[in-house]
C-alpha cells in the first residue's frame, strides 16, 4: 500500500466495560468490517442488530474452562501478528487458513478494582486477565498494520478515522504505546498483590494511615537483592526511601566514603583514608541531623566503624554497606539500646551502576525517566570568571557538585576538606538554600567550596555565600544572568566554575 492508512476488514471486540462498544461496532460495520466477539460483548452487539461471529465459531475451537480459554488460538494471534509485507507470513496464513485481524478492542478484567473492593482470593485470581493482555500485546507489536484499543476514550477518534478510509500509522503507534503502558501497569498490580500475599507489605507508608509495600524487581538487583541481617526491626517505607538515597549518593563517591541521610537528603558525607574515618567525618558534618539517620558506606564495615557508632551520642536507624565484619555486627547488636533495633543491610552490589527507568506515579498516570548517571567526578570543570581555581580544591568541587545532585532541589552544599559541612535543600528559592547551607556550616563555611544543582538566576545567592567566606562555587551555568553572577563572584574573589550539567532532583 502507498499510504499508511489501513482499512479494517476484520475486528475482534471483547470488552469488560461495554461503554461505547455498540457505537464503535456500528462504525466498523458501516465500513464493511467483519466483527468477531465473545460473551457479553457479542450479546450487546447482536442486540443492537449487528452481525457478529462468535470467536469459537471462527476458530473452530470451543470456549472452555469457564472462559479461561477462548481467544488463545493461532487463528487469533496469527491473524494479529502476521506481517502483511512478509511473504513467508502470508504463505503461513494461507496454508493454515488464518485470516488477518486488523483491529482489536479489549479492556481488561477489573483486577485492581476487585482487590480494592476486598474480593476473596478466588475472586481476585479469576480477575487476572490472560487472553486480553495477550491479544493487546500481539496487536500492539504489529501496530504497523493493526489498530488496538484498550481505552474507551479512543473509540470516537478511531471511528472518525475509519470514515476517512482507515486508521493512520500515527494513531496506531499512539494506541500501541497506550497498550504497553496499560498492560505493564496491570501486570505490576498483579505482581504487587502476589508479593503482599508473601509478606512484602510494610506496616504502613509515610504515615500510619497509608498502606505500603516493597516489591522487588523480578531480576533481583540493587536493593531488591539486598540482604537484611538478622536482628533489628522491620524496614519501614521511610527507611527504604532513605536507604535508597544514601546508597545512591555513596555509590557516586570514591572508595572509601560514607553518606548520612535524613529525610532522603544527605546531611553528612565524607571521603577518608579508611571506612571508619569517612564514617566519623560524615557524622561530624552535622551531628544533630545525623541522630536517627540512615547511613551508607561504599566499603566494608569493619570493627573500627562499629566502635565509632557504638560510642555515646550516636543513634542510627539503618546501616548499609557492601559487607560487614561479624565482630562489627556483634558489637553493634550488644552495645547501645538502639543496636538491637538497628536495621543492618548488606548491599553486595552497592557499586553497580544505577541504569534503570525511574518511575513515579501521579494522579491518573506514570512519569518515567532514565537515571541521572552523571556526577561531579566525571564533569569537566570550566572556570567562568577571572578568579582562578584555588589550589587543592578540585576534589572538593567535584564532591560538592556530586552531593548537590543527591539533595532535593533547589540544592546548595558546602564542602571542605573532603567533607560536607553544610547543606540547604528543597527551598523555593536558591538564595534560601544558600543561606540555610551557610547557617549549617557555621564557622566551617570560611574556606569551603560550594556545589549547586542548577544555575543561579541572580547574584544574591553567590553574594550570601561569598560573605560567609567560600572560595569557589561550582554550578551548571546557563542562566541569562551568568555574566552578572560571575562578575559578582569576581568582585568578591570567589572562583566561579561551570560544568554544563544540571542535577535537579524533585
Amino acid at each position: 500500500m502507498t499510504t499508511d492508512r489501513y482499512p479494517v476488514r476484520r475486528a475482534l471486540l471483547s470488552v469488560f466495560y461495554k461503554d461505547g462498544i455498540v457505537e464503535l461496532g456500528k462504525a466498523l460495520a458501516a465500513q464493511g468490517a467483519e466483527l468477531l466477539s465473545t460473551g457479553g460483548t457479542m450479546k450487546a452487539l447482536a442486540a443492537a442488530g449487528l452481525e457478529v461471529t462468535e470467536v469459537a465459531d471462527y476458530t473452530g475451537f470451543p470456549e472452555m474452562m469457564d472462559g479461561r480459554v477462548k481467544t488463545l488460538h493461532p487463528k487469533i494471534h496469527g491473524g494479529l501478528l502476521a506481517r502483511r509485507d512478509d511473504a513467508g507470513h502470508l504463505a503461513s496464513m494461507k496454508e493454515y487458513g488464518i485470516g488477518p485481524i486488523d483491529m482489536v478492542v479489549v479492556n481488561l478484567y477489573p483486577f485492581e478494582e476487585t482487590v480494592a473492593a476486598g474480593g476473596s482470593h478466588e475472586e481476585i485470581i479469576e480477575k487476572i486477565d490472560i487472553g486480553g493482555p495477550s491479544m493487546l500485546r500481539s496487536a500492539a507489536k504489529n501496530h504497523q498494520s493493526v489498530a488496538v484499543l484498550c481505552d474507551t476514550a479512543d473509540y470516537v477518534a478511531v471511528a472518525a478515522e475509519l470514515k476517512e478510509g482507515g486508521t493512520t500509522l500515527a494513531t496506531r503507534k499512539r494506541l500501541a504505546a497506550k497498550v504497553f503502558a496499560r498492560t505493564g501497569e496491570y501486570d505490576t498490580a498483579i505482581g504487587r498483590w502476589f508479593a503482599e500475599q508473601e509478606g512484602a507489605g510494610l506496616r504502613y507508608g509515610e504515615n500510619p494511615h497509608q498502606t505500603a509495600g516493597f516489591f522487588a524487581d523480578a531480576t533481583r538487583f540493587g536493593l531488591g537483592a539486598a540482604e537484611i541481617l538478622p536482628g533489628g526491626k522491620e524496614l519501614s517505607y521511610n527507611n527504604w526511601l532513605d536507604l535508597d538515597g544514601a546508597v545512591a549518593a555513596v555509590n557516586d563517591l570514591p572508595v572509601p566514603a560514607a553518606v548520612v541521610v535524613k529525610h532522603t537528603n544527605p546531611c553528612g558525607a565524607a571521603l577518608g583514608s579508611s571506612a571508619a574515618q569517612s564514617l566519623e567525618r560524615a557524622w561530624e558534618g552535622d551531628p544533630l541531623s545525623a541522630f536517627g539517620s540512615v547511613i551508607a558506606l561504599n566499603s566494608n564495615f569493619d570493627f573500627a566503624c562499629a566502635e565509632f557508632l557504638a560510642g555515646p551520642g550516636h543513634f542510627v536507624e539503618v546501616l548499609a554497606a557492601p559487607s560487614f565484619d561479624e565482630e562489627a555486627v556483634a558489637l553493634l547488636r550488644s552495645g547501645p539500646k538502639w543496636g538491637k533495633n538497628l536495621r543492618i543491610v548488606k548491599v553486595g552490589d552497592i557499586g553497580m551502576p544505577r541504569m534503570q527507568t525511574e518511575e513515579r506515579r501521579i494522579w491518573g498516570g506514570t512519569l518515567a525517566q532514565g537515571t541521572d548517571t552523571k556526577s561531579g567526578f566525571d564533569a569537566v570543570l570550566n572556570v567562568a570568571g577571572k578568579v582562578a581555581m584555588p589550589e587543592g580544591c578540585e576534589q572538593d568541587l567535584r564532591l560538592a557538585q556530586t552531593l548537590a545532585k543527591h539533595l532535593k532541589s533547589n540544592s546548595i552544599c558546602l564542602v571542605k576538606g573532603g567533607m560536607l559541612v553544610g547543606a540547604g535543600a528543597g527551598q523555593m528559592s536558591r538564595v534560601d538554600s544558600a543561606e540555610i547551607a551557610v547557617k549549617k556550616a557555621g564557622a566551617l563555611a570560611k574556606g569551603a567550596v560550594v556545589g549547586s544543582d542548577a544555575f543561579f538566576p541572580f547574584p544574591d545567592g553567590p553574594e550570601a555565600l561569598a560573605e560567609a567566606g567560600v572560595v569557589a562555587i561550582v554550578q551548571p551555568g546557563g542562566s541569562m544572568r551568568d555574566a552578572e553572577v560571575t562578575a559578582a563572584c569576581d568582585a568578591r574573589g570567589v572562583c566561579m566554575v561551570h560544568t554544563g550539567t544540571r542535577h535537579f532532583r524533585h
